[in-house]
């Protein structure tokens, strides 16, 4: 076990360090579908049947210098300040179908957005202008048609296929949209371990995003890899449940360019590392087996590449049944 978790550790130390900045590319606005941090621990695998109710929260706020331009709905931008709140309601389903062992599941998040961008506008004439556009309404909804789980002893692991929708509503010309006004699909592969003798956990999510053209604005936003890891030690709180103390650290970068005559300002180089503390709570069982997991983490981007720099705030509730 020691030599695993030194290896994990080796990994993450290489990702961080020597991810090399010729293999990333930009997105419109510098974002994509994919939160970090959103499919990163034990508590976002699938549950081992029936059904798991969730309650997510967001919050990121992050600028960017008037050096650094971006694009948002069609326009050029730079000095960019943005803040979002993200309130996700879902459900996932395990059946008692399955492969190879494994079961089927199923499920859906539904995102409330509330979303500030400050920044300085280019105009057609090369003149300048600070500009504030403030949104809110429900975002690009996730369906998850397809995830095959495993469970054996204290190891848990997965593959699935997340679509996201463009259901947020896309106006060109502003600085902040609820939606992305494009699909992504996007397969994962999740792995988790944790120790009912020692309680350390070590999981790990990994996906793809491929993403469609936005035709609102002509733009092809570059395909995206990334990748949450959680180390964290679980202890037994007095027999109110167990508690959980651990680091979370992520990466996100885009393999291929983007395109399409709305990339105005071509394929840029950009990526967004992070770590940051995490805190989780698993409650005794009741009312028959239920049970409910939260957890808190706070994210800072410790190296970006043109993009936005700030800190992702998480809290996450999970209701299984």
């Amino acid at each position: 076990m020691k030599k695993l978790v030194s290896l994990i550790l080796l990994a993450l130390a290489l990702i961080v360090t020597t991810a090399p900045d010729s293999l990333v590319l930009a997105a419109e606005g510098g974002v994509g579908h994919y939160v970090p941090g959103a499919m990163a621990d034990f508590g976002d695998m699938a549950p081992p049947s029936g059904f798991a109710l969730l309650q997510w929260y967001n919050h990121y706020n992050g600028s960017a210098g008037d050096n650094r331009q971006f694009q948002f709905g069609g326009l050029t931008a730079a000095g960019i300040s943005a803040t979002s709140n993200a309130e996700m309601l879902g459900a996932v389903y395990t059946s008692p179908w399955g492969i190879l062992g494994g079961k089927f599941s199923t499920g859906v998040i539904i995102p409330y957005v509330w979303l500030d961008v400050t920044g300085t506008v280019t105009g057609p004439r090369g003149n300048s202008l600070t500009r504030k556009d403030t949104v809110n309404g429900i975002g690009d909804i996730t369906f998850m048609p397809f995830w095959l789980s495993w469970n054996s002893g204290d190891f848990k692991w997965g593959v699935q296929l997340d679509i996201y929708a463009p259901t947020g509503d896309f106006t060109p010309g502003q600085l902040a949209n609820i939606g992305l006004n494009y699909w992504t699909f996007e397969p994962m592969v999740s792995f988790s371990y944790i120790s009912k003798k020692i309680g350390l956990e070590i999981s790990a999510t990994a996906g793809f995003d491929f993403n469609t053209k936005n035709n609102a604005t002509d733009y092809l936003s570059g395909n995206v890899f990334h990748i949450d890891t959680t180390i964290a030690e679980h202890l037994p709180l007095f027999g109110y449940g167990i508690i959980g103390v651990g680091a979370n650290a992520f990466y996100w970068d885009q393999f291929t360019g983007d395109s399409g005559s709305g990339a105005k300002l071509g394929p840029f180089e950009t990526r967004m590392i992070g770590v940051g503390p995490v805190l989780s709570y698993i409650s005794p069982q009741f009312c028959g087996g239920h049970t409910i997991v939260a957890e808190v983490k706070w994210l800072p981007q410790i190296d970006t590449e043109k993009t936005l720099k700030g800190d992702y705030i998480w809290f996450k509730l999970a209701y299984t049944f």
